[in-house]
C-alpha cells in the first residue's frame, strides 16, 4: 500500500511539473488563435487578470486563460495591467500580451484637423476618418455649454474647437471629441494672450473672431501679425475690414456658396459681410491656430491697411490707397497679363 501511496504521489508531482513546465514554455510561445487579419479585444476597467484571460482566450488571443495567469504571475504585472481596446494582428505569446496591457498600448486613431477649418469641415473629416457621423459631430459643437465662462454670447463652438492632431479609440463619441478639443483650446490660450487682447480692448469672442480671420488670410507664419495689423488698424479707425472668407463664410451658411467668390456675392445680407458692415463679424468663422491667436493678440506696430496677395500664397502691403492700387494693378493686372503671355 505504501508503494502504491508512493507512487501515485510521484505520479501527481510528475504531472504537476509537468503541467508547470508546459504553461511555463506556452507563456513565451507565440500564439494566434483567429483567423481574421486583426482581432479587437476590449478590456473593461476593474477587470481582474482572471477575468482578462478567458476574454483574450475567447478572442483567440492566448491559448487560454490559465497560460495568461501563469504570464502575470511571471512579469509581476497584476497591478499594472490597463484597461482598454487592443488590436492584435499577428502570433504573439502571453508575456508579449501582459506586457502589452501592462504599457497600456491601447489602439489609437490619429484624426488632423487643420487651422482655418469651420464645424461643418471639421465634421466631414470626422465622418471621412470612420468615427461617426457628421451629424453626431455638428451636434456636440453646437452645444456652447463647454465655453460659457469664456464666452457667453457663443451660440455654439465655432472657432473654439483648436486645430490639432487628436489620437482617439475607435469608440470615442463626437462629444468626447469636442469635449477634448475646447480644453485644447482653453490650453491654447494663455494668460498672456488675454492679457494681451485685454490691453487691446478684446473680448475673448472678438479675439478668437480676428484671429479666425487672420488664419483664413494667410498661411505664411511671417505674414499673420502683418494681417492682423491691417485688421486692427481698419477698426481702430472704423474702417470696413472687407474680408472675403467672411462673405465665404455667410454664403455657406445660408447654403448659397458655389465655391466661387463673385462681386454679386459681395452685397450679400450678413452680419458675417464685412463688405457690408463695419467691425469685427459676430463671431468666429473659423478655428485660428495658436500662431494666430497670438497675431491677434499682438499684431505688428506698422500702418497697413490694405494687402493683396501676390499669387504664391503671400501678399503685398500697403499703408495707402494709393500704394495699394500700384500692387493691385502689379500683382492682379500685370500679372495675370505676362502669365498670359507665356
Amino acid at each position: 500500500m505504501r508503494r502504491i501511496v508512493g507512487a501515485l504521489a510521484i505520479l501527481i508531482i510528475l504531472g504537476i511539473l509537468g503541467s508547470a513546465a508546459w504553461l511555463y514554455a506556452t507563456v513565451g510561445r507565440p500564439y494566434k488563435g483567429y483567423d481574421a487579419p486583426e482581432v479587437f479585444v476590449e478590456i473593461a476597467p476593474g477587470s481582474s487578470p482572471a477575468a482578462m484571460g478567458r476574454v483574450l482566450a475567447a478572442a483567440g488571443i492566448v491559448p487560454n486563460a490559465p497560460s495568461f495567469r501563469t504570464a502575470v504571475w511571471l512579469r509581476g504585472s497584476g497591478r499594472r495591467l490597463q484597461a482598454g481596446e487592443y488590436r492584435f494582428d499577428a502570433a504573439i505569446s502571453p508575456a508579449d500580451v501582459v506586457d502589452k496591457l501592462a504599457r497600456g498600448d491601447v489602439y489609437l486613431q490619429p484624426i488632423t484637423f487643420r487651422e482655418g477649418l469651420n464645424i461643418r469641415q471639421m465634421a466631414a473629416i470626422f465622418e471621412e476618418r470612420g468615427f461617426g457621423t457628421a451629424r453626431e459631430f455638428i451636434k456636440a459643437a453646437s452645444n456652447p455649454q463647454a465655453i460659457a465662462e469664456l464666452d457667453r454670447q457663443a451660440t455654439d463652438l465655432e472657432g473654439y474647437l483648436f486645430p490639432d492632431t487628436y489620437t482617439l479609440p475607435r469608440k470615442v463619441t463626437a462629444e468626447q471629441l469636442v469635449s477634448r478639443m475646447v480644453s485644447r483650446f482653453e490650453q491654447s490660450l494663455t494668460p498672456e494672450i488675454r492679457e494681451q487682447a485685454a490691453g487691446r480692448g478684446l473680448s475673448v469672442r472678438q479675439l478668437v473672431a480676428l484671429a479666425s480671420l487672420v488664419e483664413k488670410e494667410t498661411g505664411q507664419a511671417d505674414e499673420r501679425p502683418l494681417v492682423a495689423a491691417v485688421y486692427a488698424n481698419r477698426l481702430k479707425i472704423g474702417m470696413g475690414l472687407q474680408c472675403d472668407p467672411t462673405v465665404i463664410y455667410a454664403l455657406e451658411k445660408a447654403g448659397r456658396y458655389t465655391g466661387n467668390l463673385t462681386r454679386e456675392n459681395l452685397k450679400f445680407d450678413s452680419p458675417y459681410n464685412t463688405y457690408r458692415y463695419a467691425g469685427l463679424p459676430p463671431g468666429p468663422i473659423a478655428a485660428p491656430g495658436l500662431a494666430a491667436l497670438q497675431a491677434a493678440a499682438n499684431p505688428a506696430d506698422v500702418p497697413y491697411l490694405y494687402f493683396v496677395s501676390r499669387n504664391d500664397g503671400s501678399h503685398a502691403f500697403a499703408a495707402t490707397l494709393d500704394e495699394h492700387n500700384r500692387n493691385v494693378h502689379q500683382w492682379q493686372v500685370q500679372y495675370f497679363r505676362d502669365k498670359r503671355a507665356r
